[in-house]
């Protein structure tokens, strides 16, 4: 009932997560990220996945090895859909095989997509294609656009409702998290979040700390500046 995307962008070393789905609030359960990697795990959830696959991959454990060790351990494992990646862009996927079809996975070179319920395999084709062939935009414009490829041939079989994308850096937080929970077209709404947290989010993101032994910046003087200076180089990096 779910596609989406895992993706390493190769001039930030971003990791991204883009998931669009007939289902609300998709991206409360189904995407996960911290430094050591991304996961996705959907059809029948086991929201368990995403915090336990980023902490195997935080101990090193490889990709291949980390969703073995998840589905491994999973009784219901035949109904569950999960893919991850590394820090590296090495990635790992399972597709059970009583998830609902069609069903299925494809990957590429920092990239992994997956789907099941969906209008047929062209839809992950589609959104790997475009991944590859759009190399030269940003990371998010990049991953909705794969998205959009995957809804113009026919994405989720029962519809759409919600969509959801994740941007991770070297923080321990997400750089950016931004969902449309309940909507006829998420993601064109995610299009139209993604412009405003442009100019009233990401200038902001160097100011907050990045981990518990960071301060962060507290003066408003130096906040404002460094915005400022922010503003500057959206373009060139988002």
């Amino acid at each position: 009932m779910t596609w989406s995307i895992l993706a390493k962008d190769e001039r930030t070393g971003r990791l991204g997560i883009a998931v669009a789905s007939r289902f609300f609030a998709v991206g409360a359960l189904v995407a996960h990220a911290s430094p050591a990697g991304a996961v996705a795990t959907q059809a029948l959830v086991n929201p368990t996945y995403g915090p336990r696959g980023l902490r195997l991959l935080a101990e090193g454990v490889a990709a291949e090895m980390a969703v073995a060790t998840l589905v491994g351990l999973d009784a219901g494992r035949e109904h569950r859909q999960i893919h991850l990646i590394d820090r590296d862009g090495r990635g790992a996927r399972w597709t059970g095989t009583a998830c609902l079809p069609f069903a299925g996975h494809r990957a590429g070179p920092g990239v992994s997509v997956a789907g099941n319920l969906l209008a047929g395999p062209a839809v992950l084709d589609a959104t790997l294609e475009t991944w590859l062939a759009r190399a030269e935009l940003p990371l998010v414009p990049r991953l909705l656009a794969a998205m959009r490829a995957g809804e113009a041939r026919g994405g989720d079989l029962r519809g759409k409702q919600s969509a959801s994308v994740l941007v991770q850096g070297e923080a321990d937080w997400p750089l950016l998290s931004l969902r449309a929970d309940d909507h006829p077209d998420p993601l064109g709404e995610l299009e139209r979040l993604y412009e405003v947290a442009k100019r009233s989010f990401v200038p902001f993101l160097g100011v907050f700390p990045k981990n518990a032994r960071d301060a962060g910046v507290v003066e408003r003087g130096e906040i404002d500046r460094r915005a400022a200076e922010a503003v500057l180089r959206l373009e060139e990096e988002w």
